[in-house]
């Protein structure tokens, strides 16, 4: 199984370094082969530490500038001081935000988290799924939030997740520090991508999140610390479940009793 190839492509993520970590190798791919892709980050501001590190990892992506939705992660409160964390933000305002983004940028696919939140199910993984879900719909349909540009209807959103049966060392890996891992039963995987070609970019993306690289819990620094053949084999395959957005094409079904 694999991605179809859109001309543009939004990645949808809760943190820097998610982006590179979930779908790097995506994000690489569909640069190389000339589409548009970008990323919306939810969490951390421009002028925080985390900020410039985020912008090499999209240079090294081929993703453009940081696109920032300004809230506080919802564990450290430096990450945008005086605004609220995400996961206490007014859904409707945080809805409006990414609405605008994906009109602006127009993309055919939008690529995000599942609704676990990530092997760890952390908080702001899953409010971003939840705000994605909403503001996919909502940026087709021109009565809602019209102050955003006009209406733009991507054509699917892909949730990156992992299966029961795919987290391999993975799993090990985070429960040796303590992290929970949470899975999908393998049949909700509909798209699996062999990133191998383009693993190395993968990797120097996650590099570019030096904080996270130097510290012993988080992924990056726990992936920096492997042997390189175990490292790509965690990193070299990613997974996504479709879901398509929008009216379903076709006769219109009638619902019975």
């Amino acid at each position: 199984m694999t991605m179809p190839s859109p001309r543009s492509l939004l990645g949808v993520f809760a943190h820097p370094d998610d982006e590179s970590l979930l779908a790097g190798g995506v994000l690489a791919q569909h640069a190389a082969g000339g589409a548009r892709t970008a990323v919306v980050t939810a969490t951390w501001t421009a002028d925080s530490r985390r900020a410039p590190e985020l912008a090499g990892a999209l240079t090294v992506l081929g993703a453009g500038a940081p696109r920032l939705l300004g809230y506080a992660d919802a564990r450290n409160p430096e990450s945008a001081p005086g605004r609220p964390r995400l996961v206490d933000a007014p859904l409707d305002e945080a809805v409006g935000l990414l609405v605008a983004h994906i009109r602006e940028f127009k993309p055919d696919a939008v690529v995000g988290h599942d609704a676990l939140g990530q092997l760890t199910g952390h908080p702001d993984h899953k409010r971003t799924h939840q705000i994605t879900l909403l503001a996919v719909e909502a940026a087709g349909l021109a009565h809602l939030y019209p102050e955003a540009g006009d209406p733009w209807q991507p054509a699917a959103l892909y949730t990156a997740t992992h299966s029961d049966s795919g987290t391999g060392r993975l799993g090990p890996l985070l429960e040796g520090v303590g992290k929970t891992v949470l899975t999908v039963p393998d049949s909700y995987v509909t798209t699996v991508v062999d990133v191998e070609p383009w693993a190395e970019v993968k990797w120097r993306a996650i590099l570019a999140h030096r904080g996270e690289v130097a510290a012993e819990r988080p992924l990056p620094g726990l992936l920096a610390r492997l042997q390189k053949a175990d490292r790509d084999e965690i990193i070299r395959t990613e997974y996504f479940t479709r879901l398509t957005p929008g009216p379903a094409p076709g006769t219109p079904d009638r619902l019975t009793a």
